[in-house]
């Protein structure tokens, strides 16, 4: 599970389906331990609160064992190849689950591990963060066909995860960036492509025009980890961009904000993410009970 782009429609219906009974019945499934007997190696290049949390959590509650694997326990680009650590891991895990920087790692480790991958964030995507994404809204707003969501920010990962999760899901998303930091084009251009209309994935330099009527607002950081030295200049092309009261006035009068963690304030206002519209913490939850639910159907 590289991408939501791996999922169909059905499969999608599918792990939502499983995430809501973990999560309305987890006492059962501890009892359960469906993942009695496996083990998922955790190659974690950049640190993480809720993907490590959330994925040692639901292993042991599932009857497995997580191995943390940081980028100072193994030998992982320093003396030894992507390829090597892929066929030895391979040889002795259940599976692997991977938080890098390039999404070619999480493909070289699903070519040649020979065990499932799961890739818990790369530069391109964040399937798991998306599938938490669109439990929340669902949770929350009671359907997914024809929400319309504003994504206010930077292109980045998330953006793109979310983008695929609305055009397999049936929602609308209304992307605003500043000039330069547009979703990739190889996503925009695939989620344009299976849309099923022209309006149902749309991109616009003002937050006001996306934000208007929005269902769901949703933000993250305008700083990824990597990009700390871009910080005064990204700052400067994003002012304009936050969420905050005024801006949200424009969105439905019941709208939801989301935002995956952990947040700034250049990018979203303090009253505006723990203010009665914030359900942050409950998709913060919901990264666990998703995982649970990829990692029984994955491994």
């Amino acid at each position: 599970m590289l991408t939501l782009k791996d999922l169909t429609t059905d499969e999608f219906r599918f792990l939502l389906d499983e995430t809501l009974k973990f999560k309305g019945n987890r006492a059962q499934h501890v009892k359960d331990q469906p993942l009695r007997g496996k083990t998922l190696g955790m190659i974690f290049q950049k640190r993480s609160t809720r993907t490590r949390v959330s994925t040692e959590t639901a292993m042991v509650e599932l009857g497995g064992h997580a191995l943390f694997l940081g980028k100072d326990d193994i030998q992982l680009g320093v003396n030894e190849s992507l390829f090597d650590t892929a066929k030895v891991l391979g040889r002795m895990v259940s599976g692997i689950l991977a938080r890098v920087f390039d999404h070619s790692d999480v493909e070289v480790l699903a070519k040649h591990s020979g065990v499932p991958v799961i890739n818990a964030l790369s530069d391109l995507f964040h399937p798991l963060q998306g599938l938490a994404d669109v439990m929340t809204i669902e949770e929350h707003l009671g359907k997914l066909k024809g929400v319309n969501i504003a994504w206010i920010g930077d292109g980045n990962n998330v953006c793109h995860s979310l983008m695929i999760s609305s055009i397999k899901m049936g929602m609308n998303i209304h992307i605003a960036t500043p000039e330069g930091y547009e979703p990739d084009s190889t996503v925009f251009d695939y989620c344009k492509n299976n849309a099923s209309s022209s309006e149902q994935v749309r991109l616009t330099y003002d937050p006001i025009v996306a934000a208007t009527d929005a269902n769901v607002v949703v933000t993250d950081t305008f700083i990824s980890m990597g990009q700390e030295a871009e910080k005064q200049e990204k700052l400067k092309k994003f002012k304009g961009f936050q969420v905050n009261n005024q801006l949200v006035q424009h969105a439905d009068k019941d709208y939801i904000f989301l935002h995956c963690l952990p947040r700034h304030e250049e990018e979203v206002t303090d009253d505006v993410i723990y203010g009665e519209h914030s359900v942050v913490f409950d998709e913060a939850e919901n990264r666990l009970h998703t995982v649970a639910a990829v990692l029984k159907n994955v491994l």
